[in-house]
């Protein structure tokens, strides 16, 4: 007898809702682990519960934000390493969220797959904590989605979203940058989440290089290079809000320092920033000297060795980069504001 004749299940279309019972059941311990006081139910509900306590605020302002990890997921799935891909994705949107003076609160995350692999995303969802205890923020909602004929074989994606707070008179938005002030840049773990594209084809494609490939310049081999953990600096500019006046902060991703600290600087500054400044990392000279990659490309593609930059007043630089050592933090000078001269670009390289 066809199995259309004994009745098709839901199963049979290639969703398998107990697999997605047991994937509750596996991470519930790691996801409760991530609780901040103001989680006020478990997960499994239609809705997760937070309570804002706007008592601890004078004017209370939610500063939101969502993100993905772009094609860093390609090196995931060819190297079947799926264990910091969640750290990135909690990363590049706490990271966002702390550069306007907002702390996380919680994290939402989207996992959509053809087929859901149990043990797979365990892991997945485990890095996801990993950064969310990290970072601070309560891990209290998500959603696996198995969507059969439309993704394909074994690959997936991934999107997560935050909400954080902030009082009004605390927040960031560049308005009190002026001329004089410096930049002081935060340094990278690495690649972080952006321009892997490039990178890919750089390194993958016409180099030829394999992921277990161990070049003289790195410390891992390359897969696990390329893999490296994406920096979650949340609690080290919380701390730095509280003691100091900073003016701007600018997370380095996509559009790399060319396109990313011009955001948070009035129309009237111009940034100015020597890449000498800092070190850079050996990732960055491989693929600039195996891809022939242009100065200006990289600094437009890449964050080449700064995931943060922020803008302060000078006579607080040398209190700031005392500080920043007991943080785990590398600071550089990298940079000032100078003014914005007409027909003159907004960023320039010195």
């Amino acid at each position: 007898m066809s199995k259309a004749k004994e009745g098709l299940t839901y199963k049979d279309a290639g969703v398998d809702i107990e697999a997605g019972n047991r994937l509750v059941k596996n991470i519930a311990p790691l996801v409760k682990d991530t609780f901040r006081p103001e989680v006020l139910a478990d997960i499994g509900g239609f809705g997760a519960l937070f309570s804002l306590r706007t008592e601890n605020y004078r004017d209370p302002i939610l500063v939101s934000s969502t993100d993905g990890v772009g094609t860093k997921l390609k090196i995931a799935f060819l190297a079947d390493k799926h264990d910091t891909i969640g750290i990135d994705l909690v990363a590049m949107v706490v990271n966002d969220i702390v550069v306007q003076g907002a702390e996380p609160l919680f994290f939402l995350d989207y996992l959509a797959s053809s087929q859901l692999d149990v043990d797979r995303a365990t892991e997945i969802i485990a890095g996801i904590a990993k950064g969310c205890k990290e970072s601070g923020c309560s891990l209290i909602g998500g959603e696996s989605a198995e969507m059969p004929g439309f993704y394909q074989g074994s690959d997936y994606e991934l999107a997560g979203f935050a909400v954080g707070i902030v009082d009004k008179s605390r927040l960031i938005d560049g308005s009190e940058v002026k001329v004089g002030d410096k930049i002081i840049g935060l340094a990278s773990s690495g690649l972080h989440s952006n321009g892997y594209s490039l990178a890919r084809r750089v390194l993958l494609e016409e180099s030829g290089y394999g992921l277990d490939k161990k070049l003289p310049e790195l410390e891992l081999n390359l897969g696990d290079e390329l893999l490296r953990p994406t920096r979650i600096y949340v609690r080290s500019l919380l701390n730095l809000q509280r003691d100091f006046s900073i003016k701007g902060i600018a997370h380095i991703t996509g559009g790399g320092l060319q396109e990313n600290v011009v955001r948070v600087v009035p129309n009237r500054c111009q940034v100015r920033i020597d890449p000498n400044s800092w070190p850079r990392l050996p990732i960055f000279d491989l693929i600039a000297r195996e891809g022939k990659v242009a100065d200006k490309e990289m600094l437009t593609t890449f964050n080449c060795g700064i995931g943060m930059a922020l803008i302060v007043a000078a006579e607080e630089v040398d209190a700031i980069l005392e500080r920043l050592p007991g943080l785990d933090e590398q600071g550089y000078v990298i940079g000032e504001i100078g003014k914005l001269e007409d027909g003159a670009e907004p960023i320039v390289f010195t």
